[in-house]
């Protein structure tokens, strides 16, 4: 796996406060078993096919069962789920579940208060670049994971940027780590 830490989308000036690199998948399974509160936020390119076997928006199904995570589809993302027979807990449009998150008063969508950890995967890396930029800088006590292929350093945690296929292996290793069904 690279270990490049270049955003993806040139000319951009993340600041001083830069995303860690997820080297290892184990990173981000120690970050869900330790969160008290995750979501995670699926955007409409998980749908599209990246690899021959197993598409991303699978892979969120499976971590939702096995971490009981509960999941926000954004865009047309709701369908999807439901052809696989998968219930999201909602549905959103991506930048409302952005500024949700950063609102320290939302209680969230079980009124069990704030969530403690965020993953987005699936977003157009420039719509996932601005809403992570806003909860960096505007949200308390909220860690992000981007989940995406490519390096964005808004995120509290994020890949290198990847190929496609140490993505899809990363993800691999998330799911069987993750446990349950």
């Amino acid at each position: 796996m690279s270990a490049k830490a270049e955003p993806w989308q040139k000319a951009e000036i993340a600041g001083p406060k830069k995303a860690l690199l997820i080297l290892k998948p184990e990173v981000v399974v120690a970050m869900v078993k330790r969160a008290k509160r995750p979501i995670l936020v699926v955007g409409h390119q998980a749908a599209e096919d990246y690899s021959d076997d197993v598409k991303m928006i699978d892979y969120a199904i499976r971590m939702s069962k096995r971490a009981k995570i509960p999941v926000v589809a954004t865009a047309h993302m709701t369908s999807e789920f439901k052809k696989r027979g998968f219930q999201p807990t909602s549905w959103m449009p991506a930048m409302d579940i952005g500024n949700r998150l950063k609102d320290n008063e939302w209680k969230g969508f079980d009124d069990a208060g704030p969530y403690d950890l965020a993953m987005f995967m699936g977003l157009p890396y420039y719509m996932d670049f601005v809403i992570l930029a806003g909860l960096k800088h505007f949200s308390r006590n909220l860690k992000t994971i981007s989940l995406n292929r490519f390096y964005n350093p808004h995120a509290s945690w994020s890949f290198p940027n990847l190929s496609i296929k140490d993505w899809n292996e990363s993800f691999k290793i998330i799911v069987s780590k993750l446990g349950g069904k």
